[in-house]
């Protein structure tokens, strides 16, 4: 399954809503392990300064680029030849990781080469209708609790009348705990990996 592309270009990977700010917190708390095989829902950055990390939050442009997150075990770079760059020991390259996700590590079972640019086989997502309406201050109060509360999160943000949170992974507990404290479709867990199937 290993494709060869042509890297792209550095760039920032951030989530931004289009009605409001940012809430960037890593809070404390059991982040959900995957029953089985997951991959990262877009291309990531897999950073190495010492021992492989795989970004799922935003990447700070920099020369070298400074991200952080989760550890990459079973990742080796002579595997990827020409697909990383490299400042000093730093090492980092794009990719869509394929592997297992325990809750705190993601082990590495294969990596697509992939530019920020390359559509990747996911529909464009759509959002149940909110069963409750808040004013845009109150769901921003929600975004700022939802961001510092829900284990794995890595941001929340207004969008029109919901609040996106994103996270590293959801096996749909987290969806079902917003939904019961906020009301359907209020908050939408964005899962930063994803389930594929085997």
């Amino acid at each position: 399954m290993k494709i060869a592309l042509a890297l792209a270009a550095l760039l920032v990977v951030a989530g931004c809503g289009s009605d409001g700010g940012t809430t960037a917190i890593d809070p404390s708390g059991e982040v959900p392990a995957a029953p089985g095989q997951v991959r990262t829902r877009t291309v990531v950055t897999v950073m190495d300064t010492g021992s492989p990390e795989l970004c799922l939050g935003a990447v700070a442009e920099s020369w070298p680029p400074q991200c952080s997150g989760p550890p990459l075990r079973g990742w080796d770079w002579t595997e990827h030849e020409g697909q990383y760059m490299k400042s000093g020991t730093t090492r980092w390259g794009q990719f869509i990781v394929i592997g297992r996700w325990d809750g705190s590590t993601f082990t590495y079972e294969d990596a697509v080469v992939r530019t920020i640019l390359d559509p990747i086989d996911q529909p464009t997502p759509s959002y149940p209708p909110a069963s409750v309406e808040h004013t845009h201050a109150e769901l921003q109060d929600i975004a700022d609790e939802v961001g510092r509360s829900l284990p794995g999160a890595q941001g929340a943000y207004v969008d029109r009348q919901h609040v996106l949170v994103d996270v590293v992974y959801d096996d749909g507990s987290l969806q079902d705990q917003v939904d019961e404290e906020y009301g359907a479709g209020v908050v939408v867990v964005m899962s930063a990996l994803v389930d594929t199937r085997e």
